[in-house]
């Protein structure tokens, strides 16, 4: 198993399904380190060196610690309830949502819903939109008139890696980017 491997097993336990070791997360998404890496460790090589390496290289910076490394918990991307603790932030004048060709239809219909997660991600530019977008087949980006969303008083909260969160975008705050 690689550490890429060992990352991804870690984030569905910490943002999904902590069962799957026998742990459990407190009501702010906290697990226990120790006991993590113990459970971790039935399937997936793990130690507090190689942990705190995932935590520190991860690209979308998945993962935080507090203070003394004792707990851990994942930014964002839960499908269970927890609380992560964000603050309510006014955002910028617009943000963007990459997704696939296929979820076009609905999304101009619906707008953006969380699915399976607590929150819509949103992006601060085109280019991690895209990038998030590509992971779903041919990419369509939208663009968020977020501040325009704020000023009628939805809420939006960003993650301590960036990412912009809000429960819903209804479909007239959308405009989809056009192709170059």
């Amino acid at each position: 198993m690689n550490e890429r491997e060992t990352s991804k097993f870690i984030s569905l336990i910490l943002r999904h399904k902590p069962e799957v070791i026998g742990i459990t997360l407190d009501e702010h998404g906290w697990a226990n380190v120790d006991e993590l890496i113990k459970g971790i460790n039935k399937t997936h090589p793990l130690d507090m060196d190689i942990l705190e390496r995932i935590v520190a290289e991860d690209e979308k910076q998945r993962y935080s610690f507090n203070e003394d490394k004792t707990l851990i918990r994942a930014n964002q991307g839960h499908s269970i309830p927890v609380d992560v603790e964000l603050e309510e932030v006014e955002p910028p004048e617009i943000l963007y949502h990459g997704t696939g060709e296929k979820y076009v239809k609905y999304i101009d219909e619906q707008g953006l819903i969380p699915k399976s997660r607590l929150y819509v991600h949103l992006s601060k530019n085109e280019e991690t939109a895209r990038k998030v977008g590509c992971r779903h087949g041919k990419p369509v980006i939208y663009i968020v008139k977020s501040a325009e969303m704020f000023r009628d008083h939805e809420k939006f909260y960003r993650s301590v890696n960036g990412v912009w969160l809000t429960k819903h975008v209804p479909a007239h705050y959308l405009s989809r980017m056009q192709k170059r």
